[in-house]
């Protein structure tokens, strides 16, 4: 019987609906986040109303990698200026998990897939989720009066009717290009590290070579990250201010997890604090950070230590946790292989876990307002890795960790191996010989 037209039509609407319902709900869920975490670090306050939205819709922007810059001023007084590159990672992390499960849904009793499937399925995703950041872009647009916190500042501009202003702009080209370069890189992890991810038939030979060690590395980050979180609720419910860090939580929890990471491996950071600008981060980061003249400093376990010496103990929780990877790394691999092979594996998935950290925690951030030619308020804060030192460094521990793992996973494999030992035959287990 030859299939009729409606019958058809289910088929080929069916690809662009897993397509729109994966967008849609990575979309929904980052929005919320944000909204939530903005509320919590009190952006709900903001005057106009249509101040919060923005704010939201910026986050968003942000959370893909977008560069927001802001923009304002007050009549012929004062000029608002500055820019923000910052990931909400929290936010960034939820969006990644929910888009890599409703994309893989579709697909998750299957092994196989042809590459031109996993690519036009890739294709839909892309146009609908450009076409959501570019509607998300609407909002990003909106202005609202502030306060400068500097008294003198807002008391002029009351006096002349020149109250600051400040909004959000986003430019068109990095909102497209750096939107589907978020998209892309999430796809392809997802199919690197997922376990249930299909592959197409002739990479399935390469999927012993590459998942074991993505899986255990992206345990790694999540790991750090649950672990702080339980630091993080801990500390808000002893520290008195509960919803600073809930925000913090909320927002830019995997910031300083896996700043952490880096640092407990040995990996570097130089920046700078500045001006009036405060960071959402421990008092100990801003410490470090924190300089009277502006120049960068070096952000490592050392200097972290130089204020609180209990900063070393993060060196011992980070080993302890890469020696974890590296026995999961080769515990999920086919035994037998050459102890070079785990090793090699687990650096590269190491070096890149650390070139995605490192470019993840940049910073570069910039708030200043001028009032009749002078700065009467503002900041700025800068973060930026040392690659060049850090990813070697963690390709090294990999490697190590990656060694060790697989002469531990040999020993337990070998124990479980062993047949039990044969029970003891005592006096009633012996035969009766006939009399």
């Amino acid at each position: 019987m030859q299939p009729t037209a409606h019958s058809a039509r289910p088929g080929r609407w069916t690809p662009w609906a897993d397509a729109l319902w994966a967008v849609l709900g990575t979309l929904a869920a980052m929005t919320a986040l944000a909204a939530l975490g903005l509320w919590a670090a009190g952006a709900d306050q903001l005057p106009g109303s249509t101040a919060f939205p923005a704010v939201v819709a910026a986050t968003v922007l942000m959370a893909v990698g977008v560069p927001v810059q802001l923009t304002g001023g007050a009549a012929f007084l004062a000029e608002a200026h500055g820019g923000l590159a910052v990931l909400p990672l929290s936010v960034t992390l939820l969006g990644a998990l929910t888009l890599a499960r409703l994309f893989l849904r579709p697909l998750r009793l299957r092994a196989v897939a042809t590459p031109g499937e996993l690519a036009g399925r890739a294709a839909r995703a892309a146009v609908l989720w450009l076409a959501l950041l570019l509607l998300l872009r609407l909002p990003a647009h909106q202005s609202f009066t502030v306060r400068t916190g500097d008294p003198p500042a807002d008391s002029l501009g009351a006096a002349f009717g020149a109250a600051p202003t400040v909004g959000f702009r986003t430019d068109l080209l990095p909102t497209v290009g750096l939107g589907l370069l978020w998209l892309a890189l999430v796809l392809l992890l997802t199919m690197l590290a997922a376990r249930s991810a299909p592959l197409p038939p002739a990479l399935l030979r390469h999927r012993a070579a590459v998942r074991p060690a993505a899986h255990a590395v992206l345990t790694l980050l999540l790991g750090t990250v649950a672990l702080a979180l339980v630091g993080g609720l801990v500390s808000a419910a002893v520290d008195g201010r509960p919803r600073q860090t809930l925000a913090v939580v909320l927002l830019a929890l995997p910031n300083l997890a896996w700043l952490a990471l880096g640092l407990g491996f040995g990996a570097s950071w130089h920046g700078s604090v500045g001006g009036d600008l405060g960071l959402p981060v421990p008092r100990l980061l801003t410490d470090v950070l924190r300089t009277q003249d502006g120049r960068d400093v070096t952000l490592d376990l050392r200097t972290l230590a130089a204020q609180d010496g209990r900063a070393w103990l993060l060196a011992v929780l980070v080993a302890v946790l890469l020696l974890l990877t590296g026995l999961g790394a080769a515990l999920h691999s086919p035994p037998g292989l050459p102890l070079r092979r785990y090793a090699a594996q687990l650096a590269a998935a190491l070096g890149v876990a650390m070139l995605l950290i490192g470019l993840l925690t940049r910073i570069s951030a910039e708030v200043g307002l001028s009032l009749l030619g002078f700065d009467a308020a503002g900041g700025g804060a800068s973060l930026t890795p040392r690659l060049l030192l850090s990813v070697p460094l963690a390709a090294a521990w990999g490697a190590l960790a990656g060694l060790l793992g697989a002469l531990a996973a040999r020993r337990l494999r070998r124990r479980a191996a062993r047949p039990p030992p044969a029970a003891p035959t005592g006096p009633a287990d012996r035969p009766v010989e006939p009399g």
